[in-house]
Formats: C-alpha cells, structure tokens, sequence
C-alpha cells in the first residue's frame, strides 16, 4: 500500500506540473513583455550610441554598409545579453504588478493554485531565457563582437586598443621563464628580453637577456639584440655574447599583446584552452579571464534569481500601485549589477577568488530572494 501511495503522490506531482492555460497564460505574458522591453532598451540604446559616434564615423569615412551591418547587427545582441537579468526583472514587476492590480494574482490563489505552483510558468520562462543566454554569450556572440571590435578599432579607436604591455612574465614550458619589461605589437619590438631557465630543484641553469627583442615574421622566431648569455654548472659560469641570436620560445606577439577586452571574443571551448595558457604562463591577465569564464554561468543562474525576487515582490498590492514595484525592483537590480562590478574589481586588484567574485552576489541576492517569497502572499 505504501508503495502504491507512493507512486499516486508522485504521479501527482508530475500532473501539477502540466501545462495548464493558466501557465501558458503567464509564459504568454513574461516572454511577449521581456522581448518587448529588450527591443525598447535596445532602440534607445542604438540611438544614443549613434548620437555619440556618428563624428567618428563621418571622420573616419566609415561605408553605413559597415556602421549597419558589420557595427550595429553586432552591438545588439551584445547590449541585449549584457543587461539580460535587468531587462528580466523590469519585465516580470511590470506584468505581474499589472495582474495585482487587476486583482488577477487573488484569483489565481483563490482558484486553489498554491504561490509555489504559481511560480512554475515563471520558472519555465526564466529557464529558456537562461539558456538562450547562456548559448548567445558562449557561442554567437563572441565571434560577433570580434567583428564589431575590428570595425571600431578601425572607424572608432583607429590608435588600437592597447599601445603597449608592460612588465610582462610568462612560463613558456616546465622551469623555463620569460620577462619582458615592455612590448609595443605595432612594431613587435620588446625592451628588457629575459629567458631564465630552472632545473628541477629550483636552481638558475642558464639565463639569456637582451636590451631588444624584435618578432621576424619570415620565420617566425623572437631575434634577441646584443644578447648575453649566462651558463651556469654548479660554481662555474660561462658568458656568451653576440650581436644577435634567434630563439625557438613557444611564444607569439599575441601573446603578448592579446588585449583583456579581447576576453568578449572568445567562444566557450576557446576562452577554457586560454585560461589553461595563462596558467602555464603565470599570466597577471588570469583574473580577467578566469571572471568571464564563472560571468557566463552566473549571469543566466541570476535570471532565476531576480524572478523570483520581482514575482515576490509585485505579487501584492501595495500603496503606490506599479509605478512603486517598479521602483524598487529598478533599485534592486542596479544594485544587483553594481555589486557584481565591485565584486569583480576586488578579484582583478585584490586577493578576492574570481568564482567568488562572480557567485558572492548571486548568493546574498538568494538570501534576499527567499526571504520576499515568505513575505509574499501565499
């Protein structure tokens, strides 16, 4: 009997958690008022940025093929899925604040529907969103931005991103070390070249500087200028020097000068083989990296999070009526986007994990979230 008892609750469960009308009715209502929301933004959005740049791009003699197809086509899927939680949040105040007032939420709850098995069509819809997210940003978007990054560097930032680095160290491969104090990638020219190798108990073996490193596209190797060379065997050293030497270093200008903005551009698979180099490498541009790879999981587990929070919140009537839900919906998710900035600086300049970086607002907004959806009305 037990067992059959069993069973009955259990196919229950899963019949309370068909399809209904009603729950097509509200996926109805969050999906139509996110996209319509999303394409708001964005119009405004294109349209300042067009009033921002439109000299630049007259200056630089930008073809409006290039600003449309090649800028613009690309910058809204970017914008979209950066604000993506926001425009989540805005949507479900919105809507659900509308069926409070129309006294719509009290007639689902009085039907017999729990709160809890309200909250199942929202979580269906903030389910698909996530995903499409999570698929955007890892896999359509990078190779995207890659184009809209080009078209502004050429018709927006002709100087390039970045001019040079600075203060460079890389381990190229098991005890060997490079230094490079500066690197200019127009010219592929480095000040300050140092090669230091280790043996396995940690003791210097060899050490090869130079004053001037230049990359030789022809064969592709680092030329090091009036090198000296250090070979060193227990108490002996010998001192080699010259006037220029090649190198075999596993190492490529873009190495060197892969600017951390780049980190946009970089599909799933590739930003996880990037972050295993610069592990290798000992780069200081880890950080960056490693906040992009646990942003793009965070980021779609938010939007679970900050629908719960708006349900909870715009559910009940209250003095004010949308216009207040709102508000302070608004308020909670700039904060929420504001923390997680703060949180990823303290990771790039401090001591803070990056996977706690990204999670640490995700968390304390759960704990936010749970206590609304006690206070909500059940």
């Amino acid at each position: 009997m037990e067992g059959i008892d069993h069973k009955k609750s259990f196919g229950e469960a899963l019949s309370s958690l068909r399809i209904r009308i009603i729950d097509r009715y509200i996926m109805r209502k969050f999906l139509g008022t996110f996209f319509f929301c999303l394409v708001l933004i964005l119009v405004i959005a294109v349209v300042f940025d067009f009033a921002e740049k439109i000299d630049n791009f007259m200056e630089r003699e930008a073809p409006w093929q290039a600003v449309v197809f090649d800028y613009y086509l690309n910058f809204i899927p970017y914008f979209g899925t950066l604000f993506s939680p926001l425009f989540v949040f805005i949507a479900v105040i919105f809507f659900t604040s509308r069926m409070a007032v129309n006294t719509e939420i009290i007639a689902i709850l009085n039907s017999g529907m729990s709160f809890r098995r309200m909250m199942w069509p929202y979580m269906l819809s903030a389910f698909v969103i996530a995903m499409l997210i999570f698929y955007l940003t890892n896999f359509v978007i990078p190779h995207s931005n890659l184009i809209r990054m080009d078209f502004e560097d050429k018709y927006y930032r002709p100087q390039g991103r970045r001019l040079h680095v600075e203060n460079i160290h890389r381990q190229v491969s098991k005890n060997i070390y490079v230094y490079l104090e500066q690197y200019n990638p127009t010219y592929f020219r480095g000040n300050k070249f140092t090669v230091e190798k280790f043996d396995d108990e940690g003791r210097l073996v060899s050490k090869l500087s130079a004053p001037t490193a230049m990359w030789d596209t022809a064969t592709s190797k680092w030329q090091l200028i009036n090198y000296i060379q250090r070979d060193i065997a227990g108490k002996d050293e010998l001192i080699t020097r010259g006037d220029r030497i090649d190198t075999t270093l596993t190492l490529t200008p873009e190495d060197f000068s892969k600017d951390p903005a780049y980190v946009n551009t970089m599909t799933f698979r590739e930003l996880e083989d990037y972050i295993d180099l610069l592990k290798l490498q000992g780069s200081d541009e880890l950080k960056v990296f490693q906040i992009e790879r646990h942003k793009r999981y965070s980021t779609p587990f938010a939007v679970f999070i900050l629908t719960l929070i708006g349900v909870s919140l715009s559910s009940k009537k209250i003095r004010g009526g949308i216009g207040m839900s709102i508000g302070i919906g608004l308020a909670l998710s700039f904060s929420y986007i504001l923390f997680q900035q703060f949180a990823s600086q303290f990771s790039i300049k401090g001591n803070l994990s990056p996977i706690l970086a990204m999670w640490i607002p995700n968390m304390l907004y759960m704990v936010i979230a749970a206590i609304l959806y006690k206070l909500a009305p059940k």
